[in-house]
This record gives structure tokens, C-alpha cells and sequence, in this order.
């Protein structure tokens, strides 16, 4: 019986580290493993667990993407300096506490505002 090396041995042959394994679905996945038993390079039992360790990599890779994404994103944005929606809920509150002692101070209701 093959190991998990052999199986990725097997993995690294027919091209699947590096060129995306996170953009295959699960049905192609098996679709290369019932080729591979087809071919006589692995058994069937070591074929389930060839899928298994495939869609498992595949969701390690597409979890690594999303943080590295979601990282830059975040870099992008603090060198932008663009105000986050808590700053900006913030800016509005103060904006209304002071609109509102501006209209105490001005003796100025909403409904002289609207004319």
C-alpha cells in the first residue's frame, strides 16, 4: 500500500500542487483519481483517500489565498488612509451633537432648515 509521500508523489505528477488545485472541483478530483486506478497506478481504497487528501489540500490552499487576499486588502486600505464605517459612524455622531447645540445656540428648529 502506497503512503501519504507516494500519494503526493502521485499528486505532484499529474500537476496538481502549484497550478491551482483550489480552482478544481471535487468532481474532477475524481475524475483524476478513477483515471489513476483506471491506469493501475493506485488502488481503489487508495483512491478515496487520494480524493480526501486532494480536497483537503484544496481547502488549505483556498483558506491560505483568502487570508494572503484578505491581508493585502487590509494593507491596501491603511495606506490608503480611507476611513473605516465605525470612523464615519463616529464623524456623524459628532456631526449631529454639534448641529444640534449649534441649533440651541441659533435658536434654529428643523422645521427653518427645510424652507
Amino acid at each position: 500500500m502506497k503512503d501519504v509521500s507516494d500519494i503526493t508523489e502521485i499528486m505532484k505528477k499529474v500537476g496538481l500542487f502549484g497550478i491551482g488545485l483550489w480552482a478544481l472541483t471535487e468532481e474532477k478530483i475524481q475524475d483524476i483519481a478513477d483515471d489513476l486506478i483506471e491506469n493501475g497506478e493506485i488502488k481503489k481504497e487508495e483512491g478515496k483517500k487520494f480524493v480526501r487528501e486532494v480536497v483537503d489540500e484544496q481547502k488549505k490552499q483556498k483558506e491560505d489565498i483568502e487570508k494572503k487576499i484578505s491581508s493585502k486588502v487590509q494593507e491596501t486600505i491603511n495606506k490608503a488612509d480611507i476611513a473605516t464605517k465605525d470612523e464615519v459612524r463616529e464623524l456623524k455622531e459628532i456631526i449631529k451633537k454639534l448641529d444640534e447645540k449649534l441649533d440651541k445656540l441659533t435658536g434654529s428648529n428643523d422645521e427653518e432648515k427645510d424652507v
